[in-house]
């Protein structure tokens, strides 16, 4: 595999740096490089050099479930209308569909885009609600909640297999090399990828609070009217019948399994059950005043001091 990164600062860029470490020991290459630089697009990645190829490649990209807007009809479909993108990030998905329409018709190329619900799990980006939520809740500082907000949230692992599923069966391009004609019509393809089953966004927070044994300060607000959706809900029909899509993490064992992770990953100490009973004791006897009391301390990697009890 080869991956292209320019390792800013957008967030913490030794998170990035870890991954880039894990996918080296497996073989996988990430360049350090800039998408602005359009000589390298042109070498690795832009359709344009595909189309080149002798012979050129079947490609399978990441499109999103952004796409469907404000779509009311549910569960979404990959039929149905995407006309009424929401924020300018679906926009940029849909002008990707659109793209490769174009790329498909005139020059041949199979070209399957994957329509990702709500990813969430080990490795994940620190800005998105679950990652955000665990790490506030076990600072202590206050999570924004949006009121009746439901997501279709898919585990990574579920994901990955839809991704070698889709790459697996991928029918072969039909363009001559230069990009001249093509001999026949290609497969053109987008599917859904999604766990089927949205949950409120309330409901994930307690899951995190059930796992961390601690309450979350939440704040409840009004989803704002423009730049989001109320919910996502994928139908993976097609993805099932075409190469058998399946999910099998529930959002419980998923968020169980990010939590074990970013418990190590950030070098927490963690307070087991036992010595949660046990804290528990000792604050009544501090109250009764006939012991000192004892303090439970985590330590991030930046040495920051919080309290984790896990629940797992």
């Amino acid at each position: 595999m080869l991956g292209l990164d320019n390792f800013n600062s957008y967030y913490d860029p030794s998170l990035k740096r870890a991954r880039q470490q894990l996918l080296y020991k497996n073989g996988d290459v990430i360049v350090e490089a800039d998408i602005n630089d359009s000589q390298l697009l042109i070498k690795f990645f832009q359709l344009v050099a595909a189309k080149d190829a002798d012979p050129q490649p079947a490609i399978v990209w990441a499109s999103s479930s952004s796409v469907d807007g404000l779509n009311k009809a549910s569960p979404f479909s990959e039929s149905h209308r995407t006309d009424q993108p929401a924020s300018l990030y679906a926009t940029t998905k849909k002008a990707s569909e659109e793209i490769a329409h174009v790329y498909n018709h005139i020059y041949g190329l199979s070209l399957t885009g994957l329509r990702f619900f709500t990813v969430y799990g080990l490795w994940g980006r620190p800005d998105m609600a679950y990652f955000s939520f665990v790490h506030d809740i076990i600072e202590g500082k206050p999570i924004n909640i949006f009121s009746n907000a439901k997501r279709d949230l898919t585990y990574i692992d579920d994901v990955v297999k839809g991704c070698i599923g889709a790459l697996d069966t991928a029918k072969p391009s039909t363009g001559l090399p230069g990009g001249s004609k093509k001999t026949g019509p290609a497969e053109l393809q987008v599917y859904n990828l999604g766990n089927t089953s949205p949950v409120l966004v309330t409901k994930m927070v307690s899951i995190i609070e059930s796992l961390l044994g601690k309450k979350a300060k939440k704040n409840v607000v009004e989803m704002p009217s423009n730049g989001d959706v109320p919910f996502t809900h994928a139908n993976v029909s097609l993805a099932m019948r075409d190469f058998g899509y399946y999910t099998s993490t529930d959002l419980g064992t998923g968020l169980k399994q990010f939590v074990k992770w970013y418990v190590d990953y950030y070098k927490l100490e963690v307070i087991s059950k036992k010595e949660k009973a046990q804290e528990k004791v000792h604050r009544h006897e501090r109250q009764s005043g006939r012991e000192h009391h004892t303090i439970y301390r985590a330590n991030f990697a930046m040495h920051r001091i919080v309290t984790v009890k896990l629940h797992l």
